[in-house]
């Protein structure tokens, strides 16, 4: 069975930083390109971040560039969400997704984990 077990959210005051995980299991973890999408209270999920199945080619929403990265290790089928320097409109549920992310396209919602709370504020 697929599964995505996201974690490492939690409450953070504005400029902290946060690192997510996923672990997977149920699949081929590198035959998939992997995303992380958010969604706040009110607005539409958000493509955050994507990374191909190698590796070596990444997305970022504007809002997270220069302050994301989205590594994986795929020894370990894992994937990351390194936060830096957090926001209070960075405040959102995380998931992990399989499948592509980018500006105008999300994985399907059935290809989401649970979730993990991500809230910055002072």
């Amino acid at each position: 069975q697929v599964q995505l077990v996201e974690s490492g959210g939690g409450m953070v005051q504005p400029g902290g930083s946060l690192r997510l995980s996923c672990v997977a299991s149920g699949f081929t973890f590198t035959d998939y390109h992997m995303s992380w999408v958010r969604q706040s209270p009110g607005k539409e999920p958000e493509s955050v971040s994507g990374i191909n199945q190698r590796g070596d080619s990444t997305y970022y929403a504007d809002s997270a560039k220069g302050r994301f990265t989205i590594p994986r290790d795929n020894a370990k089928n894992a994937l990351y969400l390194q936060m830096n320097n957090l926001k209070p409109e960075d405040t959102a549920l995380y998931y992990c997704a399989r499948g592509l992310g980018n500006y105008n396209w999300i994985p399907g919602r059935e290809s989401w984990g649970q979730g993990t709370q991500v809230t910055v504020s002072s």
